[in-house]
């Protein structure tokens, strides 16, 4: 017998487990451990998803730091100072501009309620100052002035005026009170519509207005001057 024949009868005569072993394609192989990974065996002590979540953003806050740090003169020394004084600025507008209270929005009327004297808004406006309230102070102190100007005759009664126009018509006949009036309009806008906060003192200028302008003498105007 051949040399050749011999060697093929000896691989057949082999034992199966010393034949070469079976081999798996590579995509079923890949699918095969997936399917066995997914089972909830391996993942009892996973992370719950808020966690991940959580895990996700303060990597992000990490990274977003040691960019700024890195970008910023100073490093993160550097990026401290600059978020103090990013806090300094903002309380300073804060303290300025007072706690914001309503939407910012256009001038609207004076009045949004029925008739009053002007003694009921300067009781009103009492009341609300003893009580430390002091934007609503100034909102009815303003309506007195407005509803005192209306009760002397020196503006016409009109539900739809605005503090604006209400400071600008009593100027025509209080002229040496035009800043003052302005002023107080503005201040009625500013704590009613412009989220601004009342104090003290802007109550107290006017409250100093409306005695003044009780013992004003208006300039006469028209045909009757």
């Amino acid at each position: 017998m051949s040399t050749g024949g011999l060697i093929l009868r000896a691989a057949a005569s082999l034992p199966g487990a010393e034949k070469p072993p079976v081999t798996t394609p590579r995509e079923p192989a890949r699918e095969a451990a997936e399917r066995e990974l997914s089972k909830p065996i391996y993942h009892q002590n996973d992370p719950g998803l808020l966690q991940r979540a959580l895990d996700r953003f303060w990597e992000w806050v990490d990274d977003l730091f040691s960019r700024a740090s890195g970008a910023t003169p100073g490093g993160a020394v550097g990026l401290l100072v600059i978020l103090l004084l990013v806090a300094l600025v903002i309380a300073a507008l804060w303290w300025r501009l007072g706690t914001p209270r309503r939407t910012a929005a256009g001038p609207g009327t004076l009045f949004d309620e029925g008739p009053r004297s002007a003694a009921d808004h300067r009781a009103a406006a009492d009341a609300h100052a003893a009580d430390g309230r002091w934007t609503e102070a100034v909102q009815e102190r303003m309506r007195a002035i407005v509803c005192s100007l209306e009760e002397r005759t020196l503006l016409d009664p009109r539900p739809g005026r605005t503090a604006d126009e209400a400071a600008a018509e009593a100027a025509v006949s209080l002229p040496d009170h035009t800043g003052d009036l302005r002023a107080a309009a503005r201040a009625f806008d500013d704590v009613t519509y412009g989220g601004r906060t009342g104090d003290r003192d802007t109550y107290a200028r006017l409250r100093t207005l409306d005695l003044a302008l009780e013992r004003a003498k208006p300039l006469l105007t028209g045909p009757t001057a």
